[in-house]
């Protein structure tokens, strides 16, 4: 069997009494589009320090490459790129210069760097950029131009902390264009991401809550085992309706996602009259009701509520 591009066995990082990554136990596939999902705090930014080889764990081992983060931190740093949230672009010099000395410092002969140049910039869009100062392009741009940076040497794997945070959506989409690209050039790409909607992009996704694994699969069958069915509720009050069905006998789980409460029942033709009746006689005015599919945030909410 192939190894695996990267394997956590136990991963564990604890900052005195706190354990910020618990005990992490996984293998990510080689070329695969592998997630780290879950919310600030969760334990994202410690695991990626620590698969980066920046961070030393405190318990248990990762090989990434085949290379012990544990042992051999500064051999995994040949196999990887890594790109932080505050990836070390330098402002005062322009997009081309910081790619440039990005080669350099990962040694990149100076014959192949034409092509990969051209490369870069066709799936970034950033050529006509290539001699603005880092510094004044957009949130989006940056981050395409730390992805040109980080891949400017072709690495085997490639480590993305939430690279798309507080990026625009067209640019989100534009980045995770690019990293499925990266994938189907054999890249094995492992992105942390708080998105749960974007999260729904990669093969397999581990949802982390409080340094742990609550949840690992494939996005579609993370969706498909949640059981029940689901309705998109809009209600006149929407506070007072949620504390209402999650009262409710045949409500298995109400959350609210904004303006709307995703309500999960046994079986809706059997549950839902019941229900709807129970919010009437209450006073609550239904304004919107349909059946929806499932979002790996509703499984989220699954795993992590009562």
């Amino acid at each position: 069997m192939t190894q695996p591009a990267i394997s956590l066995r136990g991963l564990t990082r604890r900052f005195g009494d706190l354990a910020a990554v618990d005990g992490l136990t996984f293998d990510v596939v080689p070329g695969e589009l592998f997630g780290l999902v879950g919310p600030d705090g969760a334990g994202k930014t410690t695991t990626l320090r620590m698969l980066a080889g920046v961070l030393r764990p405190t318990g248990g081992d990762a090989l990434v490459g085949g290379v012990s983060v544990a042992r051999d931190p500064e051999g995994v740093k040949h196999r990887i790129a890594y790109m932080s949230q505050r990836f070390g672009l330098y402002t005062d010099l322009t997009v081309r210069e910081n790619i440039d000395f990005y080669a350099d410092l990962y040694q990149v002969p100076d014959a192949e760097r034409p092509a990969r140049l051209e490369r870069l910039y066709r799936f970034s869009n950033l050529g006509s950029f290539e001699h603005r100062l880092a510094g004044q392009l957009s949130g989006g741009m940056k981050q395409k131009l730390g992805l040109c940076c980080a891949l400017v040497h072709h690495p085997e794997i490639l480590l993305l902390d939430e690279p798309t945070f507080g990026v625009d959506p067209i640019s989100r989409r534009d980045l995770w264009l690019i990293l499925h690209e990266m994938v189907a050039q054999g890249v094995t790409v492992f992105v942390s991401t708080s998105y749960l909607d974007e999260a729904e992009r990669c093969d397999h996704v581990a949802l982390l809550n409080r340094g742990k694994v609550i949840a690992l699969d494939r996005p579609a069958a993370l969706q498909d085992g949640l059981q029940g069915e689901m309705l998109a509720v809009r209600a006149s009050d929407g506070r007072r309706a949620l504390a209402l069905l999650r009262s409710l006998p045949g409500v298995r789980r109400a959350a609210l996602f904004g303006d709307t409460i995703h309500v999960t029942l046994g079986a809706r033709e059997r549950d839902w009259p019941g229900v709807r009746d129970a919010l009437e006689r209450a006073g609550v005015g239904l304004e919107a009701t349909h059946q929806i599919e499932p979002g790996l945030e509703d499984v989220f909410m699954e795993r992590v509520e009562p």
